[in-house]
């Protein structure tokens, strides 16, 4: 069965706004782990606008299960996951080009991308990358040796039509296969709801999910425990 992670961003969005210290995204994913979560990710942006640096650190110290480290692709963002050492980085675009359904394009980047992936990799981090589901991409992934690829499932929250629905779910599937051939482990989250989520939960060759918002949101109305629990039971 795939991997659920939890993304805490959009509890630390909360506690910002409230200028509080609660609620609080170390609590959420601790509870997350006792609920029977996979793992915990993160996006750490450069403006700190919710996750902020003491948040991942802390992360670091409690979580028991896998933490995963999301981060612009550029130097000052790639020191700072090294002095933590999570288990997982996930590269994304630029700060300044970064939106949910933008993702990282691994074919212009390839050069300092391959110098990025052999860093993190020699502080045995395994390294992932948010890409679009294009043939190309994934290509190029192999060619600098990332470890994973995270497909952008973000377009499938806005699609109304299941026939559209389902030729995008069938475009990643062809993508998660072509992955695979190549040796790539496939990851999948961007605004994943339940939908989606069911769309894509017959695709065995996607190892995880990560989903933030969706699974807030619904513990809001069940608890924690019971969210993780319908949404694992959906993959199950």
């Amino acid at each position: 069965m795939a991997r659920v992670c939890l993304c805490v961003n959009q509890i630390a969005h909360i506690r910002n706004m409230n200028k509080a210290k609660t609620p609080d995204p170390v609590s959420a994913a601790v509870a997350a782990e006792i609920a029977g979560i996979d793992g915990i990710t993160v996006q750490l942006r450069e403006d700190r606008m919710d996750i902020i640096d003491r948040d991942v650190a802390v992360l670091k110290e409690v979580v028991q299960s896998h933490l995963n480290i999301a981060v612009a692709m550029n130097d000052d963002m790639i020191k700072k996951v090294v002095t933590w050492l999570p288990d997982m980085v996930t590269l994304l675009p630029a700060a300044n080009e970064m939106s949910m359904d933008q993702s990282l394009d691994v074919v212009t980047n390839l050069e300092y991308l391959e110098e990025v992936v052999t860093q993190l990799r020699a502080n045995n981090i395994v390294v992932s990358a948010l890409i679009k589901p294009d043939p190309q991409q994934i290509r190029a992934a192999a060619r600098v040796r990332l470890d994973y690829v995270q497909i952008n499932t973000a377009p499938l929250a806005t699609i109304g039509d299941l026939g559209t629905m389902g030729d995008m779910v069938e475009q990643i599937r062809s993508v998660a296969i072509a992955a695979n051939k190549l040796g790539l482990g496939v990851a999948a989250g961007r605004g994943l709801n339940e939908q989606a989520l069911k769309e894509l939960s017959d695709i065995p060759l996607i190892e995880e999910f990560n989903i933030g918002r969706s699974i807030i949101a619904k513990s809001l109305l069940v608890g924690m425990e019971r969210a993780v629990k319908q949404f694992k039971f959906m993959l199950a």
